[in-house]
């Protein structure tokens, strides 16, 4: 596992991949959170970090599958999966050595978005003035949220060998766990049963954990939908044996 880790983080930095994708992450949410007037934080009227854990999510979505493409799709199109499941490395090894990479870039692009928490902090009147528990609580969603979505998006690398279509498939997986609940609970014919299908999807938990109490309930979720999706992909691999 530490050997497919370690390539793919090589990847990432000895081309342009991982250092495009963290400079479009914290460009796009730099201009959102400063300067662009309708959610710019300096003009939100409280030391909060709300607007950007409300955006955070909705980029993650795209960026995360734009991350998760290549991982498998590009080894489908050009054979090397044949070379790398033959080696003396268990399926689950393989996923998880490209998961743990595509999630450390994942992280690495959000570690500098800590100067955010700073800067409303200091912003506070009284310098301080923001509530630390819900920030923590959010950042932990993030990477939760992360987990899932990378998760998500090997699977649907592993089932092309066309990066496009891999991205697409995972943008719409994403999508709809992480919005699509929450719209279908809005529907009429679910007005009694609204709750239970917010529920199921990802961004009720999110929300959950962002109130600052770590629930059980949310970590289980996050942990169990990861799993699944890794599973499934671990699943894809060996299809090709039979």
């Amino acid at each position: 596992m530490l050997a497919i880790f370690t390539k793919e983080i090589n990847a990432f930095f000895s081309s342009l991949i991982g250092y495009i994708v963290i400079a479009v992450f914290l460009l796009v949410t730099g201009l959102f959170m400063f300067v662009f007037p309708d959610t710019s934080l300096l003009d939100f009227g409280y030391a909060s970090l709300g607007p950007f854990f409300v955006l955070v999510p909705n980029i993650l979505t795209f960026i995360i599958p734009a991350i998760c493409m290549r991982a498998f799709a590009e080894e489908n199109q050009t054979g090397a999966i044949e070379l790398l499941v033959t080696r003396p490395l268990r399926d689950i090894e393989i996923v998880l050595g490209k998961f743990f990479a595509c999630l450390l870039l994942v992280l690495i692009a959000l570690l500098p978005t800590l100067l955010y928490y700073y800067t409303v902090y200091q912003l506070g009147a009284p310098v301080g003035n923001i509530d630390a528990g819900g920030t923590m609580g959010s950042y932990l969603g993030l990477v939760f949220l992360s987990m899932a979505f990378v998760a998500i998006g090997l699977f649907a690398s592993s089932l092309t060998s066309n990066q496009i279509v891999g991205f697409l498939l995972a943008l719409a997986l994403s999508f709809w766990c992480y919005f699509g609940f929450e719209l279908m609970s809005g529907l009429p014919m679910f007005e009694y049963s609204a709750g239970f299908i917010q529920s199921l999807g990802m961004q009720s938990h999110f929300r959950s954990l962002g109130r600052g109490l770590i629930d059980s309930r949310d970590v289980i979720y996050f942990v169990s939908l990861t799993g699944f999706f890794l599973l499934l992909t671990v699943l894809s691999l060996e299809r090709r044996k039979w």
